[in-house]
């Protein structure tokens, strides 16, 4: 089974439903994943394509990094 990751979705919910994406987020700087309290709060509003603004991470990198990790990245 493939593991999916969309885009439209909250951090919360991506992470809920697959701990995994976490650990992604993690290795690509986003570090406060790991803090339940910030998953908890700001990540039961922002997606990913907001945080990647927020953190000036390019999102086409997140994309990359996902899909080599065996993601299907939905948008």
């Amino acid at each position: 089974m493939s593991q999916s990751v969309d885009f439209r979705k909250t951090i919360y919910e991506l992470v809920k439903e697959n701990p995994a994406v976490a650990q992604v987020m993690q290795e690509l700087g986003f570090k406060d994943i790991t803090n339940p309290a910030m998953l908890n709060t700001a990540g039961r509003v922002m997606t990913i394509p907001k945080g990647a603004s927020l953190k000036k991470i390019d999102l086409d990198t997140i994309k990359q990094v996902f899909q080599a990790k065996g993601f299907e990245v939905i948008e």
